[in-house]
């Protein structure tokens, strides 16, 4: 059976994904947003957010600021060693987890599974998306199996901190709040997420619309 695709006007302005398959993003922005040096001075940790979906155009400049193809040559906007690119996104809403094909620019949908819960803990933010960062060690060259891999290991944690402050950036720029974590419950996350032993989770962030107050 062929998979769905939902392609999405932009006067669609929140991600209702449930029981699509794959949903094309948007075209990134080409401009929008502070410059460079006011986003620096912007970024922080806020967890001060709206319940409010994410508009389609927001989750599509997020997910390519944090991965996205930014060349004809397929390279990304976050580099990884080896041009491994070993860092995949999955998002996390209410409808379940997608997984972000920067080379399609497509969410694939990975469960219909409202997992968010399980990188909250006791500190619940109520963003309306998650993003979960995790790098794949056998995506390098040399990665051996049965070998010490403990150098890939390390480069992964590099490859998902850069895609983590890429995420931090953007949110900045764009008057969005978000929050770079460790914590989440790693051994039911990679359950039902059916990950490999070389998919190392990483950090999550919850993304959305700062309150005014």
């Amino acid at each position: 059976m062929k998979k769905a695709i939902l392609s999405i006007g932009a006067l669609f302005v929140v991600l209702s994904i449930q029981a699509q398959d794959l949903i094309k993003l948007n075209t990134h922005s080409a401009s929008r947003g502070t410059d460079i040096m006011e986003a620096f001075a912007n970024r922080q940790s806020l967890r001060n957010y709206q319940e409010t979906d994410l508009s389609l155009q927001d989750i599509s400049d997020l997910l390519w600021a944090a991965v996205g193809v930014n060349r004809d040559n397929g390279k990304r906007t976050a580099p990884t060693a080896q041009n491994s690119q070993d860092v995949d996104v999955y998002l996390c809403s209410k409808d379940g987890v997608y997984l972000y094909d920067a080379a399609e620019n497509y969410l694939k949908s990975v469960i219909s599974e409202d997992i968010r819960p399980l990188m909250e803990g006791n500190r619940p933010t109520g963003a309306p998306v998650i993003l979960l960062i995790a790098a794949d060690m056998s995506r390098y060259r040399g990665y051996n199996p049965d070998g010490d891999n403990k150098h890939f290991y390390e480069m992964g944690a590099v490859d998902a901190g850069i895609v983590s402050q890429n995420i931090s950036l953007f949110c900045a720029g764009a008057d969005l709040g978000t929050v770079p974590r460790a914590s989440m419950n790693q051994d039911r996350l990679r359950e039902v997420l059916g990950l490999t032993e070389t998919q190392i989770l990483w950090l999550n962030h919850p993304v959305a619309y700062l309150k005014t107050e």
